[in-house]
């Protein structure tokens, strides 16, 4: 056997281990990692799996046996774990990957939620950038005024003002910034509000993106429930 099938067999035997360490002897396992390794994880993403599934283990180990085992039946449960799995490969940090853990996690543990509407969240996620999760997450602290959370996050939540005489750089920051709570809109995770001119009642158009000026902009419950799934605000039930 060649060094390249070496290295193969023994990164697809770690990543069935750790595998195993999750959700116990699970008859699907193998055969869906080792899919994973040979056609979609090329082998700078296969830490960032192990890492995840070690995440996955500390948050679902205290789960009756009995309850994965009954849930191994489920297609999708079958479905859930492998969508974490690809989208954990390709996450870059570690948040990213324990926001995913979290939402599988939860739909394991949250009763109110279906297996079907976890991945339907891992989906949204999908659709997020880092910087596009902290601005959500921003829209519901101006209630709370959670001071902490904005400081940390100074830099991106600094709101770009353009004005006549501004550079390309900083129109193109703030077309960028703008964007983002459009990217939301179109989601569904929030709710934007245009603003109207006072004198002729009409609404302002924004010149740095042709879009209707926003007065503001608010929190869909969609958007509280994608926060709580992927825990970064408290459950409300």
């Amino acid at each position: 056997m060649n060094n390249k099938t070496d290295l193969n067999n023994n990164k697809t035997d770690k990543l069935i281990s750790l595998a195993k360490s999750v959700v116990g002897a699970v008859p699907f396992a193998g055969t869906l990692l080792s899919e994973l390794v040979e056609n979609i994880i090329p082998n700078q993403r296969l830490e960032r799996l192990s890492n995840y599934i070690e995440e996955l283990d500390k948050k679902i180990s205290k789960i009756p046996s009995e309850k994965i085992d009954k849930l191994i039946k489920s297609d999708f449960f079958v479905d859930l774990i492998e969508e974490s799995f690809v989208q954990a490969s390709r996450a870059f940090t570690i948040e990213r990957r324990e926001y995913i853990a979290t939402i599988v996690a939860n739909g394991i543990t949250d009763n109110s939620i279906e297996l079907q509407d976890s991945k339907y969240l891992l989906k949204i996620l999908q659709e997020l950038n880092d910087i596009e999760i902290i601005w959500l997450k921003y829209y519901t602290t101006s209630l709370t005024g959670d001071i902490e959370f904005k400081e940390k996050h100074k830099n991106v939540l600094t709101r770009v003002q353009v004005y006549m005489n501004s550079e390309n750089e900083t129109r193109q920051k703030a077309f960028l910034q703008k964007s983002y709570s459009l990217h939301l809109e179109r989601l569904g995770l929030v709710r934007n509000h245009t603003k109207i001119n006072k004198k002729t009642l009409q609404p302002e158009v924004d010149r740095t993106t042709g879009n209707f000026e926003i007065s503001y902009t608010t929190i869909t419950e969609l958007g509280n429930l994608l926060l709580e799934q992927i825990g970064l605000i408290k459950s409300t039930k």
